[in-house]
């Protein structure tokens, strides 16, 4: 297998016969079917044509139901791949809707910052000038719970300290 993300596609005429036969499958693989039809002729029952997923691997912490299909599997590796765990934060967010987590990274992504204030206090001193006598009167705090709280941005937060800013719309 070339990649970390992973599939173990279970035979189901096997596994409901009591036997555990089914293959591991690199997600990432272009010939996902061609495997699963090649496991099924090999199967232990005749006439195997039913299978399920009955297991992952390397999806940081994403779940795939076992009736996923093929295709939606191949484009929660492909967007992991490229995304990691920023992107497995993403997939969780938007219940593995992979176009929705795309548009996300690539249109309404605003950074990481420490917290909301750090956010909050770094477009207000992108956007506007500050006197110096003022700049310890605005609470930076209490605006990036506004903006939160307003709908404007929603965040994820992936680790302590971590928390990636999205435009919401």
């Amino acid at each position: 297998m070339n990649s970390d993300y992973k599939i173990y596609i279970a035979d189901l005429a096997a596994y409901n016969s009591g036997q555990l036969y089914g293959v591991w499958i690199d997600a990432l693989s272009d010939d996902i079917q061609e495997q699963i039809n090649e496991m099924l002729k090999q199967s232990p029952v005749k006439g195997a044509e039913e299978w399920e997923i009955h297991g992952y691997d390397g999806f940081e912490g994403v779940s795939l139901s076992k009736h996923e299909g093929i295709k939606t599997v191949q484009e929660i590796a492909a967007f992991l791949d490229e995304y990691n765990e920023f992107g497995a934060a993403l997939l969780n967010h938007f219940c593995n809707d992979v176009d929705e987590a795309r548009k996300a990274a690539e249109e309404c992504y605003q950074g990481c910052y420490e917290d909301l204030a750090d956010y909050a206090r770094s477009i207000t001193e992108e956007t506007t000038d500050i006197p110096s006598h003022l700049q310890y009167y605005i609470d930076y705090e209490k605006m990036g719970r506004d903006m939160d709280m307003s709908g404007e941005i929603y965040t994820i937060d992936i680790n302590h300290q971590q928390t990636h800013v999205f435009l919401n719309y």
